[in-house]
């Protein structure tokens, strides 16, 4: 019998529940104590994603098929982090349009 193809937001949901359980157990063991906004905003965003099946109205803010707009992302990897002992670094900025290094003199031919 041959399945159809997958349900993307489905997939998406899935994956985004498990990423949010994922983090609160990962705190939970190591005996990490959450601050107030993070404990909240993990169950915030759960309680959307299974509402919603996404945890961001804007779609401007992350991609069609995900359940997270980016920043959610990066607030969710940084409760990983901490949970896991991992310093905590600010995020890293574009660097824009830098060189890499001192331009080569072009060769002179005569």
């Amino acid at each position: 019998m041959k399945r159809g193809p997958p349900d993307r937001k489905a997939q998406a949901q899935r994956a985004a529940l498990n990423a949010l359980r994922r983090a609160q157990r990962t705190a939970d063991k190591a005996g990490v104590k959450l601050s107030d906004w993070e404990g909240e905003f993990l169950d915030s965003v759960t309680e959307r994603v299974k509402t919603y099946g996404r945890a961001f109205a804007d779609p401007e803010k992350g991609g069609a098929g995900e359940a997270f707009s980016m920043m959610q992302h990066i607030k969710l990897k940084e409760i990983v982090a901490k949970a896991k002992g991992e310093p905590r670094f600010p995020p890293k900025r574009g660097g824009g349009f830098k060189r890499r290094g001192p331009a080569k003199p072009e060769p002179e031919g005569d």
